[in-house]
């Protein structure tokens, strides 16, 4: 009893850690909820809580602001490119529910690693004019293998979304809508291996609380931004080179 309850506590710890960021960056939610329940769930079975808190989040996110319909013609490429890279993945039997839970938690691991990296050197890539289409559907397609095979939805959705030049709110959408997307993605490929049934959906429901109220929070906290930005990215490269050097079965 005192070991189910430790692990309520836990998961209920997770995600409100992880709502507070996203509630105060406008991103973090699924990769820092994935990356921490990496440290004591198989990556699989961290995946399924993650449904149902990403998927609703991120649908608020991308619905909040207006001007959805154009947002979604322009994100056309990048978000069917997602729903078909995870579609490949599941053929290519790289999805979360057929590798082992070592490989799939160092290569969640080296995926935080990178992302992590890629956010501390405040990088930001451009695009020539006529080159959206395609470069969206490309960076769809790898999100979506990314996704299928880790749960991170970030690479390289976010560096596309932030070479387009959208303004902050248009920015933050188009993230809400990338994500819902890779959320749906990742639930039909864990579906698929049985690892996403009613108990799952059921365990993923009761996280949305703490994800909410910890989102609330964030929203109205008044922190310096980039000082958090470094903070959130930092800690990302130290959870993931944790999890890459895994050695546990």
């Amino acid at each position: 009893m005192t070991s189910d309850l430790s692990m309520v506590l836990a998961v209920a710890g997770v995600f409100f850690l992880a709502g507070l960021v996203k509630g105060v960056v406008g991103l973090g939610l699924p990769t820092v909820a994935i990356g921490l329940l990496g440290l004591f769930l198989p990556p699989a079975e961290a995946a399924a809580l993650l449904v149902l808190p990403s998927l609703l989040t991120n649908l608020w996110q991308g619905a909040w602001g207006g001007a959805l319909l154009p947002l979604l013609r322009r994100l056309a490429p990048l978000l069917l490119g997602i729903l078909a890279g995870a579609g490949l993945a599941a053929l290519a039997g790289l999805g979360l529910g057929e590798s082992g839970a070592r490989t799939a938690r160092q290569t969640l691991g080296v995926a935080l690693l990178l992302y992590g990296l890629l956010g501390l050197s405040e990088r930001r890539f451009t695009l020539p004019p006529g080159a959206t289409g395609w470069a969206g559907a490309a960076s769809g397609a790898a999100t979506g293998l990314l996704t299928a095979a880790t749960g991170v939805f970030v690479l390289p959705a976010v560096p596309y979304l932030q070479a387009l030049g959208l303004e902050r709110q248009r920015l933050l959408q188009g993230m809400g809508l990338a994500f819902s997307a890779s959320t749906l993605a990742l639930a039909a490929t864990l579906s698929r291996h049985a690892a996403l049934g009613g108990a799952e959906l059921g365990a993923s429901a009761l996280a949305l609380a703490p994800a909410l109220l910890g989102m609330a929070l964030g929203q109205r906290l008044r922190l310096p931004p980039m000082l958090f930005r470094r903070v959130f990215f930092a800690s990302l490269v130290a959870l993931g080179a944790h999890l890459a050097l895994a050695t546990g079965s």
